[in-house]
């Protein structure tokens, strides 16, 4: 039997100056737990004014370092909401195992700002997770949470709705959310997200989050859609929406779709489409770009391909993505207006000889760029 089953039940009174003395005397286990607790019981029943006297907290630490586990967690519980305990051991036992450190890290009022940053920097993952959880964080703590970026534990505060967030702090929050997925949905519920902050997170978010998105904020969806379609188009600044990019192609506009691509992709907005897109709009260094990060290829790689007397490697590459081979026709169409004529018309409608798998494609491209005949890489 464990020492929670000998002694969980409470005692009906406070223990009496000489039944503690008579457990301080004995050198039993059991009779130094019962002194922890009838000690506990003492402070409940007559809270000490002015904290304890440094005796008294001097017992409790040593007596509470020589409990068994069992005997720390039930004293975690007794002493989680206690205005009277001694700080030293309520920091002790906030570092001690999770099950353990729980209750203390969840409610006392003796962990102050600097004792819980330091389980953020020193603790385990779940002790750091409890602590963003815990209520009516303070703004200090919560900036620690942010700063520090820890997947689980941003995902906590965004739960933790009387958490102090600042401003600032959601903002960083909701750009947290373009990479770790499981920031969205609380953040949707949060008390501190606004319309602007919605809007943003929008773009990178699925349909049922943007639907709880516009409910909320009573806004069009409509309108928070083109937010989407703007970054696909906005390619250079100043240009106007829709605008067609037609002049030759630079380093730094290369570079500015660059970053683009990388940008889509990273939000989960990259997708097939989105090349036929770009060759529809003249922006034959986007379509590069765009379909040598879905494919895996390199950009040489797909430079090569665009240069290739047949269409057979660029079909290859673009059925690798998930563009269907009927959709191919019309864009290599495009693509060769915007490529004086290139890829060439050897092989013949290499599209209609039939489904191609996407990982055969892959395979297939690879031998085809080895071929005599094909553009250097």
């Amino acid at each position: 039997m464990t020492a929670v089953a000998r002694i969980a039940p409470a005692p009906a009174a406070a223990p009496t100056p000489a039944d503690l003395i008579a457990l301080a005397r004995s050198r039993a286990a059991d009779d130094r737990e019962r002194l922890l607790l009838g000690v506990v019981s003492l402070c409940e029943t007559h809270p000490p004014e002015g904290g304890l006297s440094p005796v008294l907290e001097d017992i409790f630490l040593t007596l509470a370092r020589q409990a068994e586990r069992d005997m720390r967690q039930l004293l975690s519980s007794r002493m989680a909401e206690a205005e009277w305990a001694p700080p030293a051991l309520v920091n002790m036992l906030a570092l001690d195992e999770i099950e353990i450190a729980r209750p203390v890290i969840a409610a006392s009022p003796l962990l102050k700002d600097e004792a819980l940053i330091r389980l953020l920097v020193e603790a385990s993952l779940e002790h750091q997770v409890e602590v963003a959880r815990r209520p009516r964080l303070s703004g200090r703590v919560s900036d620690v949470i942010i700063e520090r970026g820890e997947p689980a534990t941003l995902t906590a505060l965004a739960g933790n709705r009387t958490a102090d967030v600042s401003p600032e702090g959601m903002r960083r929050l909701v750009d947290h959310s373009r990479r770790i997925a499981a920031l969205r949905l609380p953040l949707t519920r949060h008390p501190r997200m606004n319309e602007a902050l919605a809007t943003q997170m929008y773009m990178w978010v699925g349909s049922a989050l943007r639907q709880a998105i516009g409910e909320r904020f009573e806004v069009d969806e409509a309108r928070l859609a083109a937010a989407v379609d703007e970054a696909a188009t906005a390619i250079i600044p100043g240009n106007p929406r829709g605008a067609v990019a037609t002049e030759p192609m630079n380093a730094e506009r290369d570079e500015m779709e660059r970053r683009l691509v990388d940008k889509l992709h990273a939000s989960g907005q990259l997708r097939a489409g989105f090349l036929v897109r770009a060759a529809r709009e003249k922006r034959l260094s986007l379509f590069r770009h765009a379909l040598a990060t879905l494919s895996g290829f390199t950009v040489p790689e797909v430079d090569a391909a665009l240069a290739h007397d047949s269409p057979e490697a660029l079909y290859c590459a673009c059925v690798s993505v998930g563009i269907d081979r009927a959709v191919f026709p019309a864009l290599i169409h495009e693509i060769r207006k915007i490529n004086g004529g290139l890829p060439g018309h050897a092989g013949g409608e290499v599209w209609n000889r039939g489904t191609l798998a996407a990982p055969a494609a892959q395979r297939a491209f690879r031998g085809l760029l080895r071929a005599p005949g094909a553009a250097p890489v």
